[in-house]
């Protein structure tokens, strides 16, 4: 059995364009690449496509080597965002090329060289032990990480609970990282609710107020209301919770009309002294405050997770630490990740390369922190199974 090769799969990877929500078809063809690689060690896979009435169908990957516990999963997503002004681009987007020791390619960051050096970590574990190594090692890949999340990860762990297979931990490999390989493991995230608040007036003419009943006035009233109030000052393992309003929109083109109705999109992130709940609660309080028509709408995406400082992540650190010389931050910044499902499930913690071009225009990726990166996740297995083995 020859050992995979981070690079050689990551090219492979990136030249399949699965673009979030353009072309998720092709998450298939990126995930049998995937899949080929892994049936080469001996992985048993499952490939499962879930639906949902409203968002397309996405394409999934379950792949586990052997049957005994404990289980170490490595999690993460093909999907991609789409590559933007194709003109700024330099190199093809999906064209995967290696300039001066750079990979180029959308999805070179984030994060379909993470999933390579997964695979090449468990390549090179599978070398010095064997395929009886005394534990499991399972990839849990989505192809609907970098859209709306309904027919990703959430439903291939309900199926994976339903198969009778249980992770007993797991790393994501998102860009974790801000400028250098080895600064920042993520052991937590904040919550994200976004409300949309519609305000209901009267429409009249901007000359006799009084005939009508201004929901703009409101509107913002309202919203200084929410934004003038601190939530909190941060807890032990994060930063304070904010909220930002995104949008306001009336859509009156007339400048002596008082609308009938206006707008307005805001989005909390919040760290574990809140709930979706208790905020919900301390939104619609604040506003029953100013006495008017209005609804709120509320969309929670994530609920605010920590896995405390523990086992996963002084092994993760030991492994940043013994390849990169460097020791990891502990951090729960950032947006929000799948492994906002996966905690449910078991320790959980993320780390990758460096984000700095995610999403951008030339997205890439140092092939030698690709190396390092290898290093590491074939280190944390090492770690893994000889503490749980």
């Amino acid at each position: 059995m020859a050992t995979l090769n981070a690079l050689d799969l990551s090219r492979a990877l990136i030249a399949c364009p699965t673009v979030t929500p353009e072309n998720q078809d092709s998450d298939g063809q990126a995930q049998n690449v995937l899949q080929e690689a892994l049936e080469g060690l001996g992985f048993t896979c499952h490939s499962k496509t879930f639906s949902d009435v409203n968002t397309p169908d996405v394409t999934n990957l379950y792949a586990r080597l052997g049957s005994a516990a404990p289980n170490f999963c490595f999690a993460g997503h093909t999907d991609v965002v789409p590559v933007g002004d194709l003109d700024a681009w330099h190199v093809d987007p999906f064209g995967a090329e290696v300039t001066d020791g750079i990979l180029y390619g959308r999805g070179a960051s984030d994060m379909k060289t993470s999933i390579a050096c997964f695979a090449e970590a468990t390549s090179r574990f599978i070398d010095r032990h064997g395929s009886d190594f005394g534990g499991s090692i399972s990839f849990l890949i989505t192809g609907d990480e970098e859209g709306p999340a309904i027919n990703g990860t959430r439903k291939l762990l309900e199926w994976t609970k339903e198969q009778g297979e249980v992770l007993d931990a797991c790393l994501v490999g998102e860009p974790t990282n801000p400028t250098t390989l080895g600064e920042m493991v993520k052991i937590g995230r904040r919550g994200s609710l976004n409300g949309t608040l519609t305000v209901y007036g009267v429409q009249g003419h901007t000359a006799y107020p009084h005939l009508a009943d201004n929901p703009v006035h409101r509107l913002v009233r309202m919203l200084d209301i929410l934004i003038s109030e601190t939530l909190d000052s941060g807890s032990d393992h994060f930063q304070a919770s904010t909220l930002q309003v995104s949008t306001i929109d009336v859509g009156n083109p007339a400048t002596n009309v008082i609308p009938a109705k206006a707008t307005a999109v805001f989005n909390i992130r919040f760290n574990d002294l809140h709930s979706s709940a208790t905020l919900d609660k301390w939104l619609r309080e604040k506003l029953d405050a100013i006495v008017g028509d209005y609804e709120l709408e509320v969309y929670v995406s994530g609920e605010s997770f920590l896995t405390p400082p523990g086992d996963l992540s002084d092994m993760i650190v030991a492994a940043v630490k013994a390849a990169t010389g460097r020791e990891p931050e502990l951090s729960t910044t950032g947006g929000t990740s799948d492994a906002r499902f996966i905690k449910d499930y078991c320790p959980v913690a993320e780390f990758g390369l460096i984000g700095q071009t995610m999403h951008k225009s030339n997205e890439c990726v140092a092939v030698e922190d690709m190396e390092a990166l290898t290093d590491i996740y074939t280190s944390l297995l090492e770690r893994f199974f000889k503490k749980n083995g």
